[in-house]
């Protein structure tokens, strides 16, 4: 037997899968976060939900070792080994291994920003991009160094910073094999490079062209 949902017609074969799916039409989040309140439809997205909370990543990726909370996000991740990326942009072909990530990234070329800040008013495409710009208000620096305290508004500050321990220098210039930490610094430094290559190009063409004195 069928079980059809009188709002969106979608069907069923399972009447409690019918009954939860109804669920959503009326919104009824019974389900409710002791730590933060987020309410959910589902119990099992509660549980999933939790993990947050205590920090349990079970599911592990045996190829690199990465730990996620929830499989789909490992499976998500087993497609950056295989260089799935099933979804592109019909717009300029750029391609996705997430249909989400598809569908932020259209917010881009229809230059929606349906996120926008309490405060200031300066409004985001994405949400996450909101929450982080919160900081810049509340002041707030979650993210520390461990090794010496310095805290930090966003996680990939902490990490650039982390490099400034451990003396990891990834962005090496070949042509006199400096390497710097930042690649900021690395293209600071090219311009050392241009300068004197423009320098010395000038001095060829005055020793071929000398000026005519009038």
């Amino acid at each position: 037997m069928a079980y059809s949902c009188e709002v969106c017609g979608k069907t069923f074969t399972s009447k409690s899968n019918f009954v939860t799916h109804k669920k959503c039409h009326r919104n009824e989040r019974n389900y409710v976060c002791e730590i933060c309140k987020k309410a959910f439809i589902v119990k099992r997205h509660l549980n999933v939900h939790n993990l947050i909370h205590t920090q349990e990543k079970p599911h592990v990726c045996d190829i690199c070792s990465k730990a996620f909370s929830q499989k789909n996000n490992l499976t998500y991740h087993y497609r950056v080994h295989a260089q799935e990326r099933p979804y592109s942009c019909d717009v300029c072909g750029k391609e996705f291994s997430r249909k989400r990530n598809l569908n932020l990234h259209y917010l881009m070329h229809t230059n929606e920003k349906p996120h926008s800040c309490e405060v200031c008013g300066k409004a985001y495409s994405q949400k996450s991009h909101l929450n982080r710009h919160y900081l810049t208000h509340t002041k707030e620096k979650p993210h520390s160094c461990e090794v010496c305290g310095k805290a930090y508004s966003r996680k990939s500050h902490l990490n650039r910073h982390y490099l400034t321990h451990i003396k990891e220098k990834p962005h090496l210039w070949e042509v006199c094999g400096k390497a710097y930490s930042r690649k900021s610094h690395l293209n600071r430094h090219y311009l050392t490079h241009t300068k004197k290559i423009s320098v010395s190009l000038m001095r060829r063409v005055a020793e071929h062209f000398p000026r005519r004195r009038v």
